[in-house]
């Protein structure tokens, strides 16, 4: 029976890598490398012109286009095509930007080539994949951070955080205000007390906090 293997575009600016990339994939019985590019541009062309692959792998040090801004740009024309970083540069200093701008996982090229093997085969799978330092360093840092807003969000009083939820809820202070039965001159305390114990600098400020942390909390 006739396996379809999935295809890997590589996009590196150095042609010796790209070709020991290829053969590395090509190696293997379920993936095969779909196409190669030298730089963003390139890379980006051959996406449109031909049915997508399955993968991409992109280095982040490219000639014209470079790595982040392909994967910012193949985030939006192709949501669905996961990328993988394969870098010289050092995971902690890039492996989150990388992320926070549409990849789904980050090897860097001094490590063997079953990690990067087993790095494609769990992003197929539409998991994220990072080395374990990585992986706890980010963790440590998310739960640091939500604890810190929990911290914030405890200092509220009853009324404030009501005021807080009515606020991620889409409520303007005149509604809040009929809403709990209270003036205006009293919705707009609250709002200015809430500001300050968040440390949130202007009323948008407020709104998009509010936004996310009822998104967050539901």
């Amino acid at each position: 029976m006739l396996t379809l293997k999935s295809q890997v575009l590589i996009v590196d600016d150095h042609a010796m890598v790209r070709q020991g990339l290829a053969m590395l994939v090509n190696a293997e019985p379920d993936m095969e490398a779909w196409g190669h590019a030298e730089d963003g541009s390139e890379a980006i062309a051959k996406l449109e012109s031909e049915d997508p692959p399955d993968i991409v792998l992109v280095d982040l040090s490219l000639k014209t286009l470079s790595g982040m801004d392909l994967i910012k740009s193949v985030r939006v024309m192709f949501p669905s095509l996961p990328m993988l970083v394969v870098s010289m540069h050092d995971e902690n200093a890039y492996a989150e930007r990388a992320l926070r701008a549409g990849a789904r996982g980050y090897v860097m090229k001094d490590q063997a080539s079953e990690v990067l093997i087993e790095a494609i085969r769990v992003v197929l799978k539409g998991n994220y994949y990072l080395s374990e330092t990585m992986h706890t360093k980010l963790f440590a840092r998310l739960f640091a951070e939500n604890s810190q807003a929990e911290l914030l969000i405890n200092s509220l009083t009853p009324s404030e955080f009501e005021v807080l939820h009515l606020i991620g809820s889409g409520h303007s202070s005149r509604d809040i205000a009929a809403l709990l039965n209270r003036s205006i001159k009293t919705i707009e305390v609250h709002r200015a007390n809430i500001r300050g114990k968040l440390k949130l600098k202007d009323g948008a400020d407020l709104m998009r906090y509010a936004t996310h942390w009822i998104t967050a909390a539901h």
